[in-house]
């Protein structure tokens, strides 16, 4: 098993990190929360899972160890496989997660693309017991807390500008995706960055 892989980055795509270990280009899959942080050039450190199939080895990457094991105990439900755990860890903090089981809060499941009511119902039944007590403290279910309606602007410039845009064409992408952004929270809804992260490369690319 790969735990981690550590190095300069030499490439960032929307969903896919490239980063330098021992002279090999290592491909890693990872949310736009985690590739926010990220910048070409500069030295990385990822927690990994790796993902065998068949015809295939893809190397998942996380923030921290915390996403790692959440990633994983995810896919010990029946249905979830590592693209839709990992789409819940874009939309959902590990301990959002762990306080989302613990009350049983479907809403905060449904809102992760892929995830229907039925679904959740099923996911909550599942999983309640096996990813522990949330560490930290709130009821906010997002990945930035009480504070990821507000942050989300910034999470997605920093998105844009690490995968090389400048920071005028960045400004633009994230005043396009305004609207759907403050659409979500007039729901209820807390923005989800992956979406908006496509939403914004789909305006640069027609502008260019």
């Amino acid at each position: 098993m790969i735990a981690f892989v550590s190095g300069p980055v030499a490439a960032l795509a929307p969903d896919t990190a490239v980063v330098e270990v021992g002279g090999v280009g290592m491909a890693v899959q990872c949310t736009p929360a985690t590739l926010a942080q990220l910048r070409v050039g500069r030295p990385a450190r990822l927690a990994t899972s790796l993902v065998v199939r068949e015809d295939s080895l893809t190397l998942y990457g996380f923030a921290d160890d915390d996403e790692r094991q959440t990633f994983e105990l995810l896919q010990t439900a029946s249905g979830v496989g590592p693209r839709l755990a990992q789409a819940m860890l874009a939309v959902h903090s590990p301990d959002a997660l762990r306080r989302a089981f613990a009350a049983g809060d479907e809403k905060a499941l449904t809102a992760v693309p892929g995830i229907g009511k039925k679904g959740a119902q099923k996911l909550l039944l599942e999983l309640k017991d096996r990813l522990g007590e949330p560490a930290g403290s709130g009821t906010a279910a997002s990945p930035a807390g009480a504070t990821a309606a507000a942050g989300w602007r910034d999470q997605l410039h920093a998105a844009l500008t690490g995968l090389g845009y400048a920071a005028r064409e960045a400004d633009e992408a994230v005043a396009a995706v305004t609207p759907q952004a403050e659409a979500a929270l007039a729901d209820g809804a807390q923005p989800q960055v992956g979406q908006l992260l496509r939403a914004a490369l789909q305006t640069l690319n027609r502008a260019r």
